[in-house]
C-alpha cells in the first residue's frame, strides 16, 4: 500500500490542523501531570540503538547513520498502581490499535503495509500529521510485552523507538525508549535549534503514557519521568561503524582501486606545478619538558588522531574496518554539503612514529596520512601529525595537504567544486584543528569522563589559522 495519503486525505488533515494545534497547545499549557525531565551527556557505547533482530530486513530503513546532528537517547516512563491489565494484556491492546492511546487530535497511526489486525514484524505504519510531518515506520520486533519501530526513509527522525511494559514489584511500568537523530538538516533545525519538534514529540509521548494509564484502569504513581542522554557529534563517533550494507560494499570495493594521481616524488607537489599546498598548526595544552607524559596532552591527541575523532562529522565522516592495521587501511569518507553526500575513497599510505631534530631542537612526532583513490573529487595527500617539542613541552597538532581538483565528468559537480571546493577545504581544516584542541583539553580536564568528550569540548573554543597556502 502507498505510504503517501490521497489528496482528499491530505486536505482533510490540513483542514483540522488549526483546531488540532489549538487543542494540543491548550492541553500542553495546562498540563497538570508532574514531569521529571533530565538531559545529560551520553556516550556511544551506552546510548547507541540496539541491533535489528536476526532476519529483519533493513531495506528502506533510515538508521542513525543516515541522520544528522546529535543522537538523543530518551526514556519516557510511568508507573501504574492498580492496573486491571497485565503487561501482556496492555501491550496486546495497543498492538491491536495504537490509536487507543495516541493523542489523535494531533497525530494518528495508519497501517499502510501488512495484514489487518494486530501489528506484527514487517508491518509498516505512518504517523499521520499535516504538511510534511508524516512519519513512516516499520515494526522490527514484537514480544508479548513490547514492540519496536524503526524509521523509514522520509521520516523526520532516523533511528528506533521501543514500547515495553514490565511489572517491577507490585506495579506496572510502561516505558517508551527511543534512539534517534534528526532525519535531515531541516528536521535538525526544527528539533535541535528551534526545539519546535522536540516539544511536540514530548507532548505526544507523554500523552501516550497518560492514555496508557487510563487504558490500564490504574492510577499514575509519581508523575512522568523523561530522561534524555545526548551524544554530540556523529552518533557512531566521527568514525562510522561499517554497519550500512551500502557503505560496506563501497568500502570493500576500494581495495581494487588505485590512486587517482601519480604519487611520484613528493617534492614535486608544489604551487608552481599547479598544486594547492596548505599547512595548519594548532597549539594544544603543553606538558613538562621531556618525553610525552602518560595520559598527557600528546598521548590524548595521538589517540584522537588514530581514531579520526578530530574530524567534524558535520562535514566529513569516515567508514573503515577498525580491525585492519592503520598502515594498511582503506577509508570511505562521506563528505556532506547542504544535504548532499559524496562518498570518496582514500588509502592510508604511511604512519610516522619517530623522534626528529628540527632546527636543532628535539621533537617527538606521531601521525599518518592518506592519499586519494580513483573516483575521488580531488587528487592529493593529507598528513596529520601530533608534535611534542621535548625541550619546552609545547604540543601541536599539524595538518599538511597538497591537492588539486580531479577530472570530473558531471558539469554540475565540476562547477560546485570550483565555487565551493576551496571554501570547504579550509572549513574542514579549521574545524579539525578546533575540534582537536577542544577534545584534548576536555580529556585532560575530565580524565575519567572521556565518553562525554564531545559535550564537554563544546565549552572550549580555539581558533586555528593556516600558516601558509
Amino acid at each position: 500500500m502507498a505510504r503517501r495519503p490521497t489528496l482528499s486525505r491530505r486536505l482533510a488533515v490540513a483542514a483540522v490542523w488549526p483546531a488540532g494545534i489549538a487543542l494540543t497547545s491548550w492541553h500542553y499549557l495546562w498540563r497538570t501531570t508532574p514531569l521529571h525531565r533530565r538531559e545529560r551527556p551520553g556516550s556511544v557505547q551506552r546510548d547507541s540503538p540496539p541491533p535489528l533482530p536476526a532476519g529483519v530486513s533493513a531495506s528502506g530503513l533510515q538508521t542513525v547513520d543516515d541522520g544528522v546532528g546529535p543522537l538523543f537517547h530518551r526514556r519516557y516512563r510511568v508507573r501504574i498502581r492498580g492496573s486491571r491489565l497485565s503487561p501482556e494484556e496492555l501491550v496486546s491492546c495497543i498492538r491491536a490499535d495504537p490509536n487507543r492511546v495516541t493523542p489523535t487530535e494531533l497525530v494518528r497511526f495508519t497501517k499502510v503495509a501488512g495484514a489487518d489486525g494486530r501489528m506484527e514484524v514487517g508491518d509498516e505504519y505512518v504517523v499521520r500529521m499535516p504538511g510534511p510531518w508524516d512519519g513512516p515506520v516499520r515494526v522490527v520486533d514484537v514480544t508479548p510485552t513490547s514492540f519496536r519501530f524503526a524509521t523509514l526513509e522520509g521520516h523526520l527522525e532516523a533511528g528506533q523507538i521501543e514500547f515495553r511494559v514490565g511489572a517491577p514489584e507490585d506495579r506496572v511500568e510502561f516505558t517508551i525508549e527511543s534512539w534517534a537523530r534528526s532525519g535531515d538538516p531541516v528536521s535538525k533545525l526544527l528539533h535541535h535549534n528551534l526545539r519546535m519538534a522536540k516539544e511536540v514529540q514530548l507532548h505526544m509521548w507523554t500523552s501516550f503514557l497518560e492514555r496508557a494509564v487510563h487504558l490500564s484502569g490504574g492510577t499514575m504513581v509519581g508523575g512522568l519521568d523523561i530522561d534524555t542522554r545526548r551524544v554530540d557529534g556523529d552518533a557512531k563517533n566521527p568514525r562510522r561503524r561499517v554497519g550500512d550494507p551500502g557503505a560496506r560494499a563501497i568500502l570493500d570495493g576500494l581495495h581494487a582501486k588505485g590512486l587517482n594521481f601519480d604519487a611520484g616524488d613528493r617534492r614535486g607537489f608544489t604551487a608552481e606545478r599547479g598544486w594547492r599546498v596548505d599547512d595548519y598548526r594548532q597549539p594544544l595544552p603543553s606538558e613538562a619538558p621531556g618525553p610525552p607524559a602518560p595520559g598527557g596532552s600528546w598521548e590524548v591527541a595521538r589517540r584522537l588522531l588514530r581514531d579520526y575523532e578530530f574530524a567534524d562529522p558535520r562535514i566529513v565522516r569516515a567508514v573503515y574496518h577498525p580491525d585492519h592495521p592503520l598502515e594498511d587501511r582503506d577509508m570511505l569518507l562521506e563528505a556532506r554539503f547542504y544535504g548532499l553526500r559524496f562518498r570518496l575513497g582514500v588509502r592510508v599510505s604511511g604512519v610516522v612514529d619517530e623522534r626528529r631534530q628540527v632546527d636543532g631542537r628535539p621533537v617527538q612526532v606521531w601521525g599518518w596520512n592518506y592519499r586519494t583513490l580513483q573516483g575521488h573529487l580531488e587528487m592529493g595527500q593529507m598528513d596529520y601529525e601530533v608534535w611534542k617539542w621535548l625541550d619546552t613541552g609545547a604540543v601541536e597538532f599539524r595538518t599538511r595537504r597538497f591537492s588539486r581538483h580531479a577530472p570530473v565528468g558531471n558539469p554540475v559537480v565540476r562547477l560546485g567544486l570550483r565555487v565551493f571546493g576551496r571554501r570547504q577545504q579550509v572549513k574542514f581544516a579549521r574545524r579539525a584543528c578546533e575540534r582537536m584542541a577542544r577534545l584534548t583539553s576536555a580529556a585532560l580536564e575530565r580524565p575519567h569522563a572521556t565518553d562525554d568528550l564531545p559535550r564537554v569540548a563544546d565549552e572550549v573554543r580555539v581558533d586555528a589559522a593556516p600558516r601558509s597556502s
